[in-house]
């Protein structure tokens, strides 16, 4: 029987509309349309401008022939065609999918099948491993291909019929785009590293990009017109929903396209940059940089670190350059971050070290997240908040994907039982906050006992001679597997294997101790991820060398 409750009360236009971060870039060009948006060399562009270059995108893209649900590609750095993108595709109901720009041809072209594009922008340092990815291509189908110019990197190979300025003349700035018939209709498309087999694509929809963005509002009390400054890349889980976060806080977009030390120092002296985000290879680029580079830099920074447990010795560079680095943790599976590590003025007084491993935790649900927890996966119950049983880090709510592209046993599987499936180990404290020990692949397993790599690692940062720090699992004949340390040394430095060791010896338990080192510098995603899974391999080969 109905409700009083739910008798005469329908669902319409009036009093429902669905969400989307679209109506975000929206209200702020029709509330702040001179309030600075872009920034990128020259350039300086205002929230009017464009909001009416993400309509003509839009426009351009219908009248060429891409609909509702259409693949829009995008191989593009930190520019501000990424950031119109992220708007104007949307715009077209069509779906944005953002490349890293670091993958080879091979794997550029499964995705463009996989996932049916109609569409790609191109920027000019990407032609070539385009082109050759065109030819790559098994779908017969034809794809408009849109050269996007950038006078920051210069001329280059052009490969489609018009360029991306000519494409926005085409369209209408004043084009009437519509908001998704359904906040469940997909917005955008990333596809995993697929460090394994193919990569799987990950479906967002408008619901869950809206929810995240303003979770990162709330996380991090961001204020209006904040100054955020692009070192993360906006490929990598959207940005992680960033772009349409600024629009929401009619912020500016300091667009950088190359992530180097003196880019970021001199990027934030000359533009007020209050907000950034990265892996904490990004953060330990400044912490690293010389002292006469970071002189004079502002203090109170909003800073965000994402991953596995940051290591302490970055936390603690981070506190004396002055900056606020919050620590959250995610997957592309769910948006970038869902967690955070939430701050308690109680902190405040603790000695640095103890800060540090209270800030390396990754903490406790996102605002509009609704549930991270740590479950056993076999029972799916809760691990005891011990901070000491392990299991696995689950979640569900908005700010999960819709699933896996034609991928349905993939899907059935990340969300067997309600909750999605992280892969990886963690404990959850008495205060509920999550401590990832391992993802379920990288726990070492010597004569019976569990090693942490993430422990590991944390040891090995505190050496001042280390720069970054990997450990995985080497065969060895007798136990099974041994910790083998993989180590980037900071410039100049000096140490020996032995030194290494010995500083092993001074935290950790005999067993934990790596029994192989390898000096030399560390294969890193385009995120500055330590790529794990090629130092698998070389763990596997005589380079790895035992000590």
């Amino acid at each position: 029987m109905p409700s009083i409750f739910d008798t005469d009360l329908p669902r319409n236009g009036a009093n429902f509309a669905p969400m989307t971060p679209l109506s975000f870039i929206q209200r702020t060009a029709e509330v702040y349309p001179s309030q600075l948006a872009i920034v990128h060399g020259a350039l300086r562009q205002s929230w009017e401008d464009t909001y009416a270059r993400c309509r003509r995108l839009a426009s351009a893209l219908r009248r060429r022939g891409v609909a509702r649900n259409d693949t829009v590609a995008v191989m593009l750095p930190n520019t501000p065609p990424m950031v119109e993108a992220h708007f104007g595709i949307p715009m077209a109901g069509a779906v944005l999918n953002t490349m890293n720009t670091r993958l080879d041809a091979e794997t550029i072209a499964f995705m463009l099948d996989h996932g049916e594009a109609k569409a790609i922008l191109v920027d000019a340092e990407f032609a070539p491993t385009i082109r050759k990815a065109l030819t790559l291509r098994t779908r017969s189908s034809p794809l408009l291909v849109i050269d996007v110019e950038d006078a920051l990197f210069g001329p280059g190979e052009r490969l489609g019929e018009l360029s991306y300025e000519a494409l926005l003349a085409e369209g209408d700035p004043a084009f009437e785009w519509q908001l998704p018939e359904d906040e469940w209709d997909a917005i955008a498309l990333n596809y995993t590293s697929g460090t394994t087999g193919n990569p799987k694509g990950v479906v967002y929809h408008h619901r869950g990009a809206a929810t995240n963005a303003v979770s990162n509002v709330l996380e991090w009390d961001m204020p209006k017109h904040a100054v955020y400054l692009w070192t993360l890349p906006m490929f990598h889980c959207n940005g992680w929903c960033f772009p349409w976060t600024i629009a929401a806080r009619a912020g500016v977009n300091v667009c950088l396209r190359r992530v180097e030390a003196g880019a970021i120092i001199e990027a934030i002296r000359n533009h007020g940059v209050t907000h950034y985000c990265g892996a904490p290879i990004v953060h330990s680029l400044l912490v690293n940089a010389p002292d006469d580079m970071k002189a004079g830099l502002p203090r109170g920074i909003k800073c965000m670190v994402a991953g596995a447990a940051p290591p302490a010795a970055m936390i603690e560079g981070m506190e004396r350059l002055g900056f606020d680095l919050t620590h959250v943790y995610g997957l592309t599976e769910v948006y970038g971050p869902a967690t955070v590590c939430a701050k308690h003025d109680g902190w405040a007084p603790l000695d640095i070290g103890e800060r540090a491993r209270l800030n390396a935790r990754q903490g406790v649900r996102y605002h509009l997240q609704r549930d991270a927890r740590v479950l056993d996966p076999n029972t799916m119950q809760p691990v005891p908040m011990d901070g000491e049983t392990m299991g696995e880090i689950m979640f569900r709510g908005n700010i999960t994907m819709k699933g896996y592209l034609k991928n349905p046993q993939a899907s059935t599987e990340a969300f067997a039982g309600g909750w999605f499936h992280s892969g990886d180990l963690a404990v959850q404290y008495p205060d509920g906050y999550i401590r990832i020990k391992d993802r379920s692949k990288d726990i070492i397993i010597s004569g019976g006992e569990n090693i942490s790599s993430i422990e590991v690692e944390d040891v090995l940062y505190r050496h001042p001679a280390v720069l970054a720090a990997a450990v995985v699992a080497k065969p060895d004949a007798k136990w099974g597997e041994t910790p083998c340390a993989f180590i980037e040394l900071k410039s100049g430095a000096e140490v020996r294997e032995a030194d290494i060791i010995a500083h092993c010896k001074q935290h950790l338990a005999g067993f934990k101790v790596p029994r192989a080192i390898v000096f030399g510098e560390l294969p890193k995603t385009s995120t500055g991820k330590i790529q794990k899974f090629e130092l698998r391999k070389r763990a596997d080969s005589a380079g790895a060398i035992d000590v």
